[in-house]
Formats: C-alpha cells, sequence, structure tokens
C-alpha cells in the first residue's frame, strides 16, 4: 500500500500530533493573557492586545510563519555574530510552534475575552457578596461557565490550527506532509501520497469533533437541566 511508504508518513504523523498538541497549549497561554489584557481596567494593556489581534488575523499564516522563521533567523544569527557565537540555525519545529501558537492565541484571545463576557455579572458580584475572595471567585464560578462558552469557538480554533501544521513542512519539519512530498516525488504519484495525507487529517479532525462535541455536552449538563 502506498509503495511501501506507508510507515514512514504514519512515522511522521507523530511530528504532526506534536506540533498541534504543543501548539495549542501555547495558544491557550496567548490567548488567556490577550483575553486578561482586553478585560483589564488598564488601557495600555487594552491597546496592546487590541493591536496584537488585529495585527495577527490580519495577516496570512504562511506569511507569517515565514517571516518569524527567517525574519528571526537572521536576527538571532546578527545577534550572535555580534557576541562571536557563531552560526546558530533555528529549529523547524520551535518556529513551527511559537509561530501557530503565536498566531491562534490571538483567535482564542476573542473566543476567551467572549466566553467570559457571556457570564451574567451578577453572578460574579454574588460571589463577592458572599465574602469569597477573588481565586475562589475565578475557579469556582468564573472558570467552569467560561470553559462551556468557549468551547465552540475553541474547536472551531483546533481543527483550523491542527490542518494548519501542514505549513510547516515548507520550513523543513520532518512531519507526515513532508514524507509525504518525498515519497510523491520518488514515486511520481502525487495524488495518491496527498490524497492519503488528506484522509489522515479527516480522521483527526473527526476524532477531535467526536471529543469535543462529548465534552461540549458534558460541560451543558446543568444548563439543559435549568431549561427543562
Amino acid at each position: 500500500m502506498l509503495h511501501g511508504y506507508l510507515p514512514a508518513i504514519l512515522g511522521g504523523l507523530g511530528s504532526t500530533l506534536l506540533v498541534a498538541a504543543v501548539s495549542l497549549m501555547l495558544a491557550c497561554l496567548f490567548g488567556g493573557l490577550g483575553a486578561a489584557a482586553k478585560l483589564s481596567d488598564s488601557r495600555v494593556l487594552r491597546v496592546l492586545a487590541e493591536v496584537y489581534t488585529t495585527l495577527i488575523r490580519g495577516l496570512p499564516e504562511l506569511v507569517l510563519l515565514l517571516l518569524i522563521f527567517y525574519g528571526g533567523q537572521i536576527g538571532i544569527n546578527a545577534l550572535a555574530d555580534r557576541f562571536g557565537w557563531g552560526y546558530i540555525d533555528i529549529d523547524p519545529f520551535l518556529a513551527g510552534t511559537l509561530t501557530l501558537g503565536f498566531i491562534f492565541g490571538a483567535y482564542l484571545t476573542e473566543t476567551f475575552r467572549g466566553a467570559v463576557l457571556a457570564i451574567p455579572r451578577g453572578q460574579i458580584e454574588a460571589g463577592y457578596a458572599f465574602g469569597l475572595s477573588a481565586p475562589t471567585v475565578l475557579r469556582r464560578i468564573v472558570l467552569p461557565q467560561m470553559v462551556r462558552h468557549a468551547i465552540p469557538g475553541f474547536a472551531n480554533n483546533w481543527l483550523v490550527m491542527v490542518k494548519a501544521t501542514a505549513l510547516i513542512s515548507i520550513i523543513g519539519l520532518d512531519d507526515m506532509v513532508h514524507r509525504a512530498n518525498l515519497a510523491s516525488s520518488a514515486t511520481n504519484k502525487p495524488f495518491t501520497f496527498f490524497a492519503a495525507i488528506g484522509l489522515i487529517y479527516l480522521a483527526i479532525t473527526t476524532v477531535s469533533i467526536l471529543a469535543l462535541t462529548a465534552l461540549e455536552r458534558r460541560f451543558s449538563l446543568g444548563v439543559r437541566r435549568a431549561e427543562l
């Protein structure tokens, strides 16, 4: 099957999933910080967060990836030459995960901000009125409801980000797309290998949809009972 290249392609699947997982963690970090900045009382933080989300959401992922990879390579090596450190080669995995995390952090900023704003303000005020501390209000009132409101947007961003991992093969990451490209060049059968890659991505996104749908049901149980 696939002219004997299937094991090699599946071996690259691990790199693809690792990039997606690490990028997601970074995106959640950037998204959480961005949402906190947009909801803060500081005008400076709100402006910085607005610039971040507007700029990142307005540029294509591929352009940002190439800018960060090659621009970062030039900048780091200019600094290295100044201090006599020698040439430094940026790892494609590091560049790719940082770029995807930074990009999708802008989208998750809006997802998390909207989820917090969807929580009735009276519930938060009631928590403080009962003498709960700010960390307790965050843990017991804000976060559980924020997760429920954020899951649909979070799921959409995750699916798009999983597909965006294919872009990192352009800067040399040895993932399944890169291996499929090598195999198609060796066999002159690009349709066969890229169709297989498409099916693998479809399987990943399908499993993700099922898992996230189950998670959304889990966090909506109490709400559904209250509506009955």
